[in-house]
């Protein structure tokens, strides 16, 4: 019997549902995060009879504690939901949009990962996929790399969260080691999503899904505290 359960927040839509779709392929249970429980139960509909829905917004401590309630054992974690309310600079970007965006992309992460570590704790593998970007990497940012061209300044409320969630998957990794977990960041590429008016010009959100399963299905001597696009290539902090 097959017993693996699995959460992706922000599951409803985009990369995260396809994560789901490819969790709940592999037999996984798959709880369907989703701010909004229409929105998730028509996801729900559309993955299929492995997935559950959970309302949970990670900006929310009332929801996601209410959410750990209902999952007594996790296998994975995938933290995905995340937000860029502009492409702007530093310098055209008021402090509420870094706050905004930093308690969805890295608050949100404490908050939903550190209230599920006691069902995690119950797995033989747990497994944390944090979906970061590409963009968040000091060394892409100023320096030639595959997926974006460097050199500027721009969506620094979104890449400076996804950098901060960089150094929080490092230092989770290191906490956790001992008890056997893996966890790791993913670079998932431009994917076609609505997550800003450049991401809509991406390429398929089921390719970079691919690449947060295999990390999601990590065997015991696999890699932990990384950073991997999504092919499986390493990534430079």
């Amino acid at each position: 019997m097959n017993d693996r359960t699995a959460l992706v927040t922000g599951a409803n839509k985009g990369i995260g549902k396809h994560i789901a779709l490819l969790l709940a392929a592999e037999g996984f249970t798959v709880y369907v995060g989703s701010r909004d429980p229409e929105r998730g139960r028509r996801a729900v509909e559309e993955i299929g009879a492995a997935a559950r829905p959970v309302v949970l917004d990670v900006t929310d401590p009332g929801t996601v504690e209410r959410a750990a309630s209902r999952i007594d054992r996790l296998d994975v974690l995938v933290n995905n939901a995340g937000i860029s309310p502009s492409l702007a600079p530093p310098t055209d970007t008021g402090a509420e949009e870094f706050r905004r965006t930093y308690e969805t992309n890295v608050y949100g992460v404490v908050t939903v990962t550190n209230a599920f570590l006691p069902a995690l704790r119950r797995s033989p593998h747990p497994r944390i996929v944090n979906v970061s970007s590409g963009t968040g990497s000091l060394t892409w940012s100023t320096h030639p790399n595959p997926q974006f061209t460097p050199g500027n300044g721009a969506g620094a409320a979104y890449r400076s969260s996804k950098a901060a969630l960089n150094a929080l998957t490092v230092l989770y990794a290191q906490t956790l080691a001992e008890d056997g977990f893996k966890v790791n960041a993913l670079a998932p590429g431009l994917r076609a999503t609505d997550l800003n008016p450049r991401a809509a010009t991406g390429g398929d959100p089921a390719e970079a899904a691919r690449g947060a399963l295999h990390l999601a299905l990590l065997p015991p001597d696999g890699p932990t505290g990384g950073f991997f696009s999504w092919d499986g290539t390493p990534v430079p902090w």
